[in-house]
This record gives structure tokens, sequence and C-alpha cells, in this order.
């Protein structure tokens, strides 16, 4: 069979504006750009397998058709993201004239919030210069790591996660075309999973497909590296409690179950904590630890040490 990431590319990426889901409104706006066949600069931002790529590949094919390569320059500022990317690639394109009738060529710079500030000062310089006979596309998951001369030159477009009903015509289209056996829990795990990253439900899937005939949500999970929410639940109310050994013992289990590390187990005590009951006042508090614990791990605090010690906050707010 072959690979799902291929098929995700070549066969399930967007290649017009009709196929296009989850960003309406900003395909609207795209849209009308085209009608009337020019675009100011863009920044796209938002989190990652949100479409911001695939957009701008559409973009690009509605203004010079199938051989939008000759006038479509794709650069990935996390490998080339220093001052000399700008200064020559990004010139040496933008200063030539456009193939066919658009009088404009695109360059898009994806993951452009990698870019080193001095780039960035050089880039802004470029887009200035070059206006006539180019357009850039930047695309950034934190457009606050752009410089404001930047974004002030661009129109920009937010572009939010995937909700769960376009997550799930996506899994049942890849389903339908490959063939593959799937339960509804592995539906909603699938979901869980992503927080609506279309491109993570791509490689999930991948992976589900090579080791499982039937996909549920346990296989889901494991492959994902991403614990089953019972049994992080589990964890939680055992220390809710006061049964800090039980706790602790079940909490090693699972992240040795699905290879989690510390700040992702963070992360999944901190989601069920608003799913136990217990009082708002006790919620705020746990949250508030798991902010402050997961602070620690950032910095480079051991992981087990402060596992422990949220589990004891955890405890003792049992006791309360």
């Amino acid at each position: 069979m072959e690979p799902l990431s291929a098929i995700w590319t070549e066969k399930f990426r967007p290649k017009t504006f009709a196929d296009v889901r989850g960003q309406d409104e900003i395909v609207h706006k795209l849209s009308a750009f085209v009608k009337q066949r020019n675009i100011p600069h863009l920044l796209f931002a938002g989190p990652a397998g949100v479409g911001k790529s695939t957009l701008a590949l559409v973009l690009a094919r509605a203004f010079f058709g199938e051989n939008y390569r000759d006038n479509f320059l794709e650069l990935n500022s996390s490998d080339e993201r220093g001052i000399d990317v700008v200064r020559v690639k990004v010139k040496d394109f933008a200063r030539t004239k456009a193939l066919g009738d658009v009088p404009f060529k695109i360059i898009f710079l994806d993951e452009c919030d990698a870019l080193t500030r001095e780039a960035q000062q050089a880039l802004r310089r470029t887009m200035e210069n070059y206006t006539a006979t180019c357009r850039f596309i930047l695309a950034a998951n934190y457009s606050s790591k752009i410089i404001d001369p930047i974004q002030s030159r661009c129109a920009v477009f937010r572009f939010r996660p995937h909700e769960k009903a376009d997550v799930i015509k996506l899994v049942e289209h890849i389903i339908q075309s490959e063939k593959l056996q799937m339960d509804d829990k592995a539906k909603d795990a699938l979901v869980q999973v992503a927080e609506g990253d279309l491109r993570r439900v791509a490689n999930i899937l991948q992976s589900c497909a090579a080791v499982a005939s039937l996909i549920t949500a346990d296989v889901v999970y494991s492959l994902a590296s991403f614990a089953a929410p019972a049994e992080v639940r589990e964890v939680l109310l055992t220390a809710l409690k006061g049964d800090f050994m039980s706790a602790r013992s079940k909490l090693l289990d699972v992240m040795l179950k699905y290879g989690l590390s510390g700040v992702d187990a963070i992360k999944q005590l901190q989601q069920e904590v608003w799913n136990v009951e217990i009082d708002g006042r006790k919620k705020v508090l746990l949250i508030d630890k798991c902010g402050e614990i997961e602070f620690r791990m950032v910095e480079g605090a051991d992981e087990f040490v402060q596992l422990e010690a949220l589990l004891a906050q955890i405890v003792l707010a049992g006791s309360q």
C-alpha cells in the first residue's frame, strides 16, 4: 500500500479553493483577490497543520495554472534562515519579470518566524523594493515573532485549528479511499489527538494502517504517544483520594506504556483536571500548579521530581 503521507501530499491536498475545508472566511477573501488578478503581500499565521502552506499553493495555482512553479518560489525559513538567503535567493527571483499574463511572481516563505531579525530587516526592504514584480506570502506559527515593519506591509490572515467535523470528513475520506477498517471510538480518539492538525491526522493514520488491520482507539493512542484519557483521569482521581504512592505508580506506568515525556504528562493531566468532579476553586488551584510545574520542566528541572511534586499538590488539594 502506498504511504498515506505521500497520498496526503499528492491526492488529498486541495488543489482549488473549492477543495479547501475549514477556513471558509480566508478562502472567500483570497478568491476575491484572484478575481481582481492582484494580491497584496500576505501573512498567514496559525498553528501547524491547518492549511497555511496548502492555501499558498492553491493561490499560486489559481493565478498561474498548472505551470505555477515557473512563477512561484517556495523556501523554508527553518532551513535557510540567514540574511544571505534574502540577499541572494529571494532578490534574484524577485527582480526578474513573471512569465505569462500575471504581472508578478509569488515568493512563499514558510515558517518565516524562524528567520533571524537581521534577515527580517533585509526582507523588509526587499518587499518594498520589488513590489512591482513580486508578492510575498509569509507563513508563521507565531506572528508575534515577525517584526512590526513586515506585519504592517502584509494583509494578515489568522488560521484557526480545524473543527471536529472537518477532521472527521478527512478521516472518512482517507478510510474510504484506502479501504481501511476503523471503529467510531478510534475516530473520536484521532480527533482528540490531532487537536485540529490535519497533517497529524494523516501521519497517525499511516502508522495505524501499517500495524493493525482494524484501527481502534488503543492503537491510535499508542502510536500517537497520547495516553488514554481514562487512564490519566484514574491517576488524577487516585491522587485526589490521598493515595500518593498508588498515583505515583500509575502515572509511571502510563508514561512508560505510551512513551510520554514529562511535559506531555503535564498537559494531559491539565486537560483532565476540568473533567473531574471537584469544586471550581480546587480546579483553578491545580491548573495553576500544572503551569508552574511545566515551567520548571522547560527550564531544565528533573521531570520525575517535578511530577511527584505535582501529585503531592493534587493530594493536598484533595484533602482540603
